[in-house]
């Protein structure tokens, strides 16, 4: 496909918020777009060049952009400021400037192995070959093009189509249907790389993707666990069961293949260079292969109390490492593994997914097995979880003991409990930043007094505001806030955000915050599980995190979460009666 086609495809998505319509217009994208470009093609839409895990990156800050616009067209680089200062957007200015009247036959291969290229450029006089690079690409390219590539380097492509959105036009494409999606997803869920599964969707057809194999150093898309308020609903729910110790850490799933081990976070980034003494650790491992789930905590090593939250992500450094190695160790509590020796383990049930695990890890200083026990008894149960209340841990997580690894899924194949629900809500609910409301009076010099915030709807592929957090961060953090928030607004409200309150500047549905509230009321003013006017809201929400790097924005609580814990609240409510 010609990369202007499929420009004037991205137009069409941009100018509507309706999902089936966007289905139709990928749909149409995907049945002219050949085998060999269709991973490109699909990573383009996703805004990315590969998927976090390569740790590729444009690098490209925003006067960079500017100045490879002006030589491209050239035009001194103040006029091309000044036309931004205008519009508000890059993509925008360059197609305004473009006087390419030649007819492109640029396709998306040519533009990806450009863009690509720019991304390996490091070293000194690596700002002026990214700048040279853009700058002859877009010369190439006709306007509309060059609005895109843009857009695109930027991280400003708004086109609000999510991964649900995609894997749903793949089905229609492919199958003449959306029902294939959960087999795509089944597939993304395996090796989170979407572009690589439709790649093999239109190479190998639907067999292929309905073979589709996990593989170290693909990261696997982590299981998550539905929640209960007490022992007597799980048991209820589950029966006789595992139960496992949960962790305030941060998720850490490790790949070995042969000597190389990658440790791979939640949401899926490169984290091994955070975790040497892990990485070490579990190179001695006899295995040609192996992928682990497990929970990283810095701990205290003479006390070996472990450190919460807050402070092992100090951990998550890029600089002095070695440094921080020392200051604070490191522990991986492993709970689960998924691949050992090309034996493929997700399927296998948990009891014996446990079995391999004990068997091949004992308890060390670096790599220790969460403690687990197996009962059908409440105050088994109820015990359990007290000391690990009292060691300073979440909670518990319940297993079934026939349980498969479902990848990607959060279902009651695992429940989490953690501390009971009293009159008001103590856990905390982690909602995704849809906008910010400009600063006033002693907070007019932050730049933003409070952010608009809401959870996940996956149903509809949409984020629903919840709540207008004002309270929590510190001086320092409303600033820094401000910085990171204006790196990515837009202009108009993203097509994934359903929300009737208006925040003084919408931003890219990206940044996780953790919020505790007194509870969750019902209100017309905000969309979360909203039915004949009414939704769910917060009452009195506080910030209790900074941005959470270790979770995108699916990964924020869910509407259905939002409802299970109103529920939750309401019985506990009528039992302290």
């Amino acid at each position: 496909m010609l990369f202007e086609e499929l420009c004037n495809y991205l137009l069409k998505l941009e100018k509507t918020s309706k999902r089936l319509e966007m289905i139709d217009i990928l749909s149409e994208v995907f049945l002219k777009t050949k085998k060999e470009e269709i991973n490109y093609t699909v990573n383009f839409i996703q805004e990315q060049l590969l998927p976090p895990f390569y740790n590729v990156q444009l690098g490209i800050a925003d006067k960079m952009v500017e100045k490879a616009i002006a030589l491209a067209y050239n035009k001194p680089s103040s006029k091309i400021l000044e036309e931004y200062k205008k519009v508000g957007d890059l993509g925008e200015v360059a197609e305004k400037e473009s006087n390419n009247s030649k007819v492109s036959e640029t396709n998306i291969t040519l533009v990806y192995g450009n863009l690509l290229k720019i991304s390996k450029f490091s070293g000194e006089g690596s700002t002026e070959e990214k700048i040279k690079g853009l700058s002859d690409l877009i010369a190439s390219t006709s306007p509309i093009e060059s609005k895109f590539i843009i857009r695109f380097v930027m991280g400003k492509l708004r086109l609000g189509v999510g991964e649900a959105t995609i894997m749903e036009a793949l089905s229609k494409a492919r199958t003449g249907s959306r029902q294939f999606k959960a087999n795509i997803e089944r597939a993304f869920n395996l090796c989170s790389d979407l572009g690589y599964v439709a790649e093999v969707l239109y190479s190998k057809g639907e067999e292929g993707i309905n073979k589709f194999e996990i593989a170290a150093m693909k990261p696997i898309r982590p299981a998550l666990a539905e929640r209960l308020g007490s022992s007597k609903e799980i048991l209820e729910k589950m029966g006789k069961c595992a139960i496992d110790q949960k962790l305030d850490g941060f998720r850490a799933q490790v790949h070995k293949k042969d000597k190389e081990v990658r440790v791979f976070s939640r949401n899926l980034e490169d984290i091994t260079h955070f975790m040497p003494e892990v990485v070490e650790e579990v190179k001695k491992i006899d295995c040609e292969d192996l992928i682990i789930d497990g929970e990283a905590l810095t701990y205290d090593e003479n006390t070996n109390v472990l450190y919460p939250f807050q402070i092992t992500i100090q951990r998550k450094r890029k600089h002095n490492v070695e440094e921080i190695s020392q200051e604070l160790p490191l522990r991986l509590f492993v709970f689960d593994i998924m691949l050992f020796n090309k034996k493929n383990m997700i399927n296998e049930p948990y009891t014996k997914r446990r079995e391999l695990l004990d068997k091949l890890f004992s308890n060390t200083n670096t790599i220790s097995k969460t403690k687990m026990i197996i009962t059908d008894n409440e105050k088994d149960i109820d015990k359990f979880f007290d000391l690990t209340i009292e060691q300073g841990l979440e909670g518990i997580v319940a297993k079934r003991l026939d349980s498969t690894y479902s990848a990607g899924a959060r279902n009651f194949n695992w429940i989490k409990m953690k501390r009971s629900y009293k009159s008001k809500l103590n856990d905390t609910i982690d909602l995704v930043i849809l906008g910010y409301f400009k600063g006033r009076g002693q907070r007019a010099s932050f730049g933003l007094g409070a952010v608009l915030a809401g959870v996940y709807d996956s149903k509809e592929d949409k984020f629903k505001s919840i709540t207008k957090v004002g309270s929590g961060f510190s001086e320092e953090q409303f600033k820094q806030l401000f910085k990171i928030l204006n790196e990515i607004k837009v202009d108009i409200k993203p097509a994934r955000v359903d929300s009737i309150m208006q925040p003084d500047v919408w931003v890219v549905p990206k940044y996780v915050i953790a919020v505790k509230a007194d509870e969750i009321t019902r209100s017309p003013t905000h969309t979360a599980g909203m039915k004949d006017g009414i939704g769910y809201a917060l009452r009195f929400p506080r910030a209790v995190s900074f941005i959470r790097t270790d979770k995108k924005a699916e990964d924020a609580n869910s509407v259905n979460d939002i409802i299970e814990m109103y529920n939750e609240q309401k019985n506990i409510s009528v039992k302290n009666q």
